[in-house]
This record gives C-alpha cells, sequence and structure tokens, in this order.
C-alpha cells in the first residue's frame, strides 16, 4: 500500500467479500470495500471472517496488529457486522464455536454434522447469534477506542442484511431487534448508518445471489457501495482526503 493514500479501514463478516460462488481475496476489485475505495482513490484494509459478530469487531481493532497499522492513516473506518449477531443459534455462540476444536476429527466430524441438522429446524424458535444489547455494547466499545486514538474519524456502521438461507430454516425473526438497537446506539453518537436490507433484498429475495441464501451478487455488492458512499459523504469523507 502506498503511504500517501488514505485508507479504507473495513471490519466485517463474509458478506463483504463473498460473491456468487463463494468467497474472494480481499483486493477484488467487484465487492464493496474495494468499488468504494477505488471511488475514494483509498487503499483497502480488510479485516474479517466468515461468521464475525459485533464482538469479533472489538477484538480485532484491540488485538489485531493490522488493525493497529492501519488506523494512523485511515480515512474513516467501517463497521460492516450485525448480520451475524441477529441470525439464530440454537447453541450460545461461545459453544457453537468450539465445534472446530473438538478432537479426534471422526468425533468433530460427527458433532458438526449433528448440528447441521439441528441448526435449521430450531433455528425458527432460536434466539440470537448476539443478543442486541451485547452487539450495541461492542460497538460502542470500539467506537470509543478508535475515536480516542483517532479522535473524530469518520464511522460508518450498518444494519443486517437478509436472508432466505435453508440452513437457518428461513429464520430471520430476531433483525428487527438487533436493527433497532443499533439505530438506537447510532443515532446517539452520530454514526451514519446503511441499510444493507435496502440494498440487496431484492436480489436475496428473488433467488438472485449466492445459492446459500445468504451471499450476494456483484449487483448487491454495487448497491452497497453506492450507499456507504452515501453514508461515507454524510460523516464528511470525500475523495479529495489525502493523507
Amino acid at each position: 500500500m502506498s503511504s500517501d493514500r488514505r485508507t479504507l479501514l473495513v471490519f466485517c463478516d463474509s458478506l463483504a467479500y463473498y460473491g456468487p460462488t463463494g468467497g474472494l481475496p480481499a483486493d477484488d476489485p467487484r465487492i464493496w470495500p474495494n468499488i468504494v475505495a477505488a471511488h475514494l482513490d483509498w487503499d483497502v484494509e480488510l479485516i474479517g471472517r466468515i461468521g464475525w459478530t459485533c464482538r469479533d469487531v472489538w477484538w480485532a481493532a484491540t488485538q489485531d496488529p493490522r488493525a493497529w497499522a492501519a488506523l494512523p492513516r485511515a480515512g474513516a473506518v467501517i463497521f460492516a457486522t450485525g448480520g451475524m449477531d441477529s441470525l439464530p443459534s440454537p447453541l450460545p455462540t461461545a459453544l457453537r464455536e468450539l465445534i472446530r476444536y473438538v478432537r479426534p476429527p471422526w468425533l468433530r466430524r460427527w458433532v458438526r454434522d449433528g448440528y447441521g441438522w439441528v441448526q435449521p429446524r430450531l433455528s425458527p424458535v432460536a434466539r440470537n447469534a448476539l443478543p442486541p444489547h451485547v452487539s450495541v455494547e461492542y460497538l460502542e466499545l470500539t467506537r470509543g477506542a478508535i475515536d480516542f486514538n483517532r479522535p473524530g474519524i469518520p464511522i460508518v456502521a450498518s444494519l443486517p442484511s437478509v436472508h432466505i438461507a435453508d440452513t437457518y430454516g428461513k429464520a430471520h425473526h430476531g433483525r428487527a431487534a438487533t436493527a433497532r438497537a443499533i439505530s438506537e446506539w447510532a443515532e446517539q453518537h452520530d454514526v451514519p448508518l446503511v441499510d444493507l436490507k435496502a440494498a440487496v433484498a431484492e436480489h436475496i429475495m428473488d433467488g438472485r445471489g449466492n445459492p446459500d441464501g445468504i451471499h450476494w451478487n456483484f449487483e448487491a455488492h454495487q448497491a452497497v457501495a453506492e450507499l456507504m458512499l452515501k453514508a461515507l459523504q454524510q460523516a464528511g469523507v470525500t475523495g479529495e482526503d489525502s493523507a
């Protein structure tokens, strides 16, 4: 990355870097973070993983040295999480994430397959992966830490996307509460929001996204990028900003 350009620092889940057929490299020009950065003539630091929640963003911002390196030259920060927080989880998140550590491998496969069978059947009555107030608590911890180190840096957050995934029984009854909590937090702290549902719903609901029913096609990435640019402008960002 060049040292004389701003960086767009993006904390995200897999929605930011998955396309219609699967995950993509962080520098793929078709995903929305790179579309936004190209418009601004900035670099991108994409920090995320599949399944990340707002809690993971806090851990990344405080523990990942890439975030420490990117923040001094960042022109803006985007919190592109909240979707996983709002998805139903028959098991507590911490317990579900331990499945990957089960040994021996045959037992791990058995547990994983068993959970894969249970999840779509219990999702319609399961609670959110993270309670809305917990998601907001971690968003505020992260916002406060970033603002402490870079006072006044533009920050944009997002509201959850939508899905029609069979793996979750097509259930998403927790979205409204998560979106409401994030909206109230954003209003309190003057953080512009991007409603991912508004950008991608027509693509997802019409079955034009990824066959998994969660991730997006490239038209949806373009639509998200357009809303992100508007939110960044609302936060005070212009393409003329330099290091």
